[in-house]
């Protein structure tokens, strides 16, 4: 278990299951734009993760880390931003 984790295969196997669930929620009638913004913070928290785990230098686990605040920001903003009833 040990070497799955240090090897990075733990969170390539993860994102193999966001590949199924990206597939599974097109063949559902999402349009990709929408998977996109769902899913593609996840992937990219996952790629730091998977470079930190690996022992890949600052700026490939830092990267991805950074890239998936925007791709939520824009997420939210495609929800229609905060549910919170404003009375």
């Amino acid at each position: 278990m040990a070497e799955l984790f240090a090897s990075g295969h733990a969170v390539d196997i993860v994102l193999l299951v966001l590949a199924i669930e990206a597939i599974w929620l097109s063949r559902r009638g999402w349009p990709w734009s929408d998977i996109a913004t769902t899913l593609l913070p996840a992937a990219l928290i996952l790629l730091g993760t998977r470079a930190a785990l690996v022992g890949a230098s600052w700026i490939w686990i830092a990267t991805p880390l950074a890239l998936s605040f925007p791709v939520h920001l824009a997420d939210l903003k495609r929800r229609g931003g905060s549910r919170r009833d404003p009375s």
